[in-house]
């Protein structure tokens, strides 16, 4: 059976994550690889299929672009975006940015984040009320990751209307199809995007100076180093990607510790179980909720054969809440381990800022619980579409100074 058949299928939900969970539990139980014929795509609910599918590069692709209508800004983007590189090209761009992220060089930025986090947090001492995401959870991993980058913090208010632009989930299916109506809305930001990365990139490769751009610029992998059209989508997706995911991530923790005041007094009388308590922060609202790939060949995915040419689209929110690898999936246990929830993807593009992401999350969380006594979320928080972000825009915190 359809989801035209059954009844509503992605396009027609509102993007509440009530009603995005509802039928995540739904379609794992009913339809777990779903053909969703009005939106063009398959979706896939259950953590063993989108293990499968996020695991094997071969079968499942990463790349649309002989399917994406051309258009030259979003095309220029797309000579380095990494998430949509399959080998040999993926492992050439990942291997020119991979040891700036490893675990123990993002260590090394540990004295300088919590320096950050402490100058915004002194910025609405004594404030009874904050709004965290513009207040905390949005500036200081894009301040962390313009610094590690060479670009202009002063311009996180267009970095914000960039990213937010870009993983809006509008047009056709939740905007997960690359068709005209999402390529038309992805030129417009890329219009303003390209021609500000490549500024800097230009600049860097006439006066190289101590920063991830400067590095990228002169590095050589396989003897080569890469063009300056090609360094644009890569300096892009960094600048997006390097803030977006600690922003959300950072929002749905204190909403969850919000939610669980059992969980932050654990927390606050012991702070080594904070790595634990976010790791499940990502499961229970993962930041991302989906990711696409295609079939290169018939696949078997489920026990439902899929032809070659498919698009796949794998919601990690679903699979995070699948029964069938979580115990008691829907409760947030701030204990839970092992969580090998699948928030930061899987494979060879498991997410290259993951260990920067946790580190700011833990160091924001730590300094949290020392300043303030209590807190809690206001009646208003606004909430991103959950198909696309699956976390809160707009976070209002009532607080008690420590």
């Amino acid at each position: 059976m359809t989801a035209t058949e059954r009844g509503p299928g992605l396009a027609d939900l509102s993007g509440d994550a009530g009603t995005t969970l509802a039928w995540f539990r739904r379609m794992r139980e009913e339809d777990p690889v779903s053909h969703d014929e009005r939106a063009g795509v398959w979706h896939v609910f259950r953590y063993a299929d989108a293990e499968q599918i996020l695991a094997d590069q071969t079968a499942f692709s990463s790349d649309f672009s002989d399917l994406t209508p051309s258009q030259e800004d979003v095309d220029l983007f797309s000579r380095g975006n990494l998430i949509r590189k399959d080998p040999p090209d993926h492992r050439k761009l990942r291997a020119l940015v991979g040891k700036a992220f490893t675990a123990r060089v993002v260590a090394q930025l540990e004295p300088r984040i919590t320096e950050i986090t402490g100058e915004l947090l002194d910025a609405v001492k004594g404030a009874d009320r904050i709004e965290l995401i513009s207040d905390l959870a949005y500036p200081l991993p894009v301040i962390v990751i313009t610094e590690l980058l060479g670009i202009p913090a002063e311009d996180r208010a267009t970095f914000r209307r960039w990213a937010e632009a870009l993983v809006s989930p509008n047009g056709g299916g939740g905007g997960l199809i690359p068709n005209e109506q999402r390529i038309q809305s992805m030129a417009a930001v890329m219009r303003e995007m390209n021609p500000y990365c490549l500024e800097h990139i230009r600049s860097r490769r006439a006066r190289p100076k101590q920063d991830l751009i400067s590095a990228l610029a002169t590095a050589e992998v396989d003897g080569q180093r890469l063009a300056d059209e090609e360094m644009v989508g890569f300096v892009s997706l960094l600048l997006l990607a390097g803030h977006i995911t600690t922003t959300v991530l950072l929002g749905n923790s204190v909403l969850c510790l919000s939610e669980h005041p059992e969980a932050v007094a654990a927390l606050r009388a012991d702070k080594s179980l904070l790595p634990v308590a976010i790791e499940e922060a990502l499961r229970y609202r993962a930041p991302l909720a989906p990711m696409t790939r295609r079939t290169t060949r018939e696949v078997e995915i489920g026990g439902r054969a899929v032809p070659a040419g498919e698009i796949i689209v794998t919601w990690l929110s679903s699979a995070n809440r699948d029964e069938r690898a979580f115990p008691d999936p829907d409760r947030f246990d701030f204990r839970r381990n092992p969580n090998p929830h699948l928030s930061f993807g899987h494979g060879i593009h498991f997410c290259l800022g993951a260990p920067l992401a946790r580190l700011e999350t833990r160091i924001a969380l730590e300094l949290m619980l020392d300043r303030w006594s209590a807190f809690s979320a206001g009646p208003d928080v606004e909430f991103h579409d959950a198909r696309g972000i699956f976390g809160p825009k707009y976070l209002p915190l009532h607080l008690r100074w420590a």
